[in-house]
């Protein structure tokens, strides 16, 4: 086994093991921006699975699949002729760290909606990343007025370590449903639990309730 594949085992292991042991601040007083069991950072913590893909602009796409009326598969260029938000948010991490005032800009998951039309009998979305990572929404979450695939933060194009070219940022949930290096999106009328889930991991991630894990 790679130096690498080890970190990356040995990562996935320690998170199982929060999980099976219910790991989390149950129970500790917030202030009324800062959920339960948050403490307050000024940087970005890096997490991921252990492997930062390198992904060449020219050869990024991103396929919307599934439940829709009309699938998709933009490259860059074509992603950046929908129409443009920006959007103001805080991140909040199962690991316990939150981050107030993150300026994204991207595509708002509402307009990348209106563009490939959900059927009536979609109700969940699955994400799929260039490193292998799977993580899940109901359509009801993904569809929020603050979700957004975000190429851009605090005015910066994002960096390959926090996911660019382009990730999810869903601020509603703890951040592992913000999946980083998105490359396919596919609309289900059943859930299918992503990595973390199938791990222990809660499926609906609300900060608020400290829903760390099952």
């Amino acid at each position: 086994m790679s130096d690498l594949a080890g970190m990356k085992e040995k990562l996935i292991a320690t998170k199982e093991r929060w999980a099976a042991e219910a790991r989390g601040i149950t129970g500790a007083t917030s202030a009324e921006r800062l959920p339960p069991g948050q403490r307050l950072v000024t940087g970005w913590p890096v997490l991921d699975l252990g492997v930062t893909p390198t992904i060449a602009p020219e050869r990024w796409s991103l396929e919307i699949a599934g439940l829709v009326r009309r699938p998709a598969r933009f490259d860059l260029a074509s992603f950046a002729k929908l129409p443009q938000s920006a959007m103001r948010s805080d991140i909040h991490c199962v690991t316990s760290w939150s981050r107030y005032d993150n300026d994204w800009q991207g595509v708002s998951t509402r307009d990348l909606l209106a563009d490939v039309e959900p059927l009536s009998s979609a109700r969940f979305v699955l994400f799929e990343s260039y490193d292998g990572y799977t993580t899940n929404l109901p359509l009801s979450s993904f569809a929020d007025a603050d979700v957004l695939l975000a190429t851009h933060w605090q005015a910066a194009p994002l960096t390959r370590e926090h996911g660019g070219p382009v990730r999810v940022v869903a601020p509603k949930h703890y951040f592992w449903k913000s999946a980083k290096w998105v490359s396919r999106i596919v609309f289900s009328a059943e859930d299918k639990p992503g990595f973390w889930e199938v791990r222990g991991y809660h499926n609906f991630a609300d900060p608020w309730e400290e829903q760390r894990y099952d």
